[in-house]
């Protein structure tokens, strides 16, 4: 069971969290917090479950998290496009921060917006947008940070996955991890639109000048990652000399 007042005690930001829901089973926390933006829910508001029943990844992918002993929960944003294009590269680097300042593990980014430990997957982070004609009208950030699952003992996810008590040994209090990651996702968001923020990111793929294979658009790449841009897409160094940049959305991307 998930702590309300323990979570609040712990939590310094200004906006993000403070407007907060739990709810011990959800669908998805994707779609709660969606409704909540269509009926004027404020920028930063948070909703958690400790069960996700129709929980999903990108590609619209089943997210599997045992009842109760890891974070998944959505942020509502309310970002101009600048920020937007930015969304994953905050959410990455708030769970590295939350997760490093709390455990002292440090994370690893996979591209485009995995979170990863020894190549093991730790977190995965889903950005969805609705828009007002050209400009947005509001952004759901979902994130999933595997706190103390025994991965091992979950077949699905046993060869590809961590958790933070897999790598630690002991349980890992998830509330103050919460407060953690929610107040490093505040303090990437007012620096979304500066380019520091790009090289801090870049600084912890593990992508780059790595040979990799890339589903994108009904195609397929192979390439060396070479680099990233401003808005974190992917330029990707071909075999015969040339170079594509692939955009951190629909993509699928296998190391080699």
């Amino acid at each position: 069971m998930f702590h309300h007042k323990r979570f609040v005690a712990a939590l310094a930001t200004e906006q993000i969290g403070r407007a907060f829901q739990y709810q011990p089973v959800v669908g998805s926390t994707m779609d709660v917090a969606r409704t909540a933006a269509q009926d004027g829910a404020p920028h930063g508001y948070t909703v958690l479950a400790d069960e996700q029943t129709a929980g999903r990844g990108r590609f619209a992918r089943r997210w599997i998290a045992p009842a109760g002993a890891n974070l998944t929960f959505t942020i509502l944003v309310r970002p101009d496009r600048a920020v937007l294009e930015r969304l994953s590269i905050v959410a990455a680097l708030a769970v590295a921060g939350g997760v490093q300042r709390v455990t002292g593990v440090e994370p690893r980014f996979k591209w485009p917006n995995d979170v990863h430990v020894d190549e093991r997957k730790l977190a995965g982070i889903l950005v969805e947008a609705a828009y007002i004609g050209d400009t947005p009208a509001f952004a759901l950030v979902g994130i999933g940070l595997n706190v103390n699952a025994e991965t091992s003992t979950v077949a699905e996810i046993s060869a590809i996955a961590v958790s933070l008590r897999d790598l630690l040994g002991v349980p890992v209090e998830r509330e103050p991890l919460l407060a953690a990651v929610l107040a490093s996702f505040e303090y990437w968001y007012e620096r979304a639109s500066e380019g520091q923020i790009v090289d801090d990111w870049a600084a912890r793929l593990t992508t780059i000048g790595r040979q990799i294979t890339v589903s994108f658009a009904g195609t397929i790449e192979h390439g060396v990652a070479e680099s990233v841009t401003e808005s974190g897409a992917l330029c990707l160094r071909r075999t015969d000399g040339t170079v594509v940049v692939l955009p951190a959305g629909e993509v699928t991307t296998q190391l080699t």
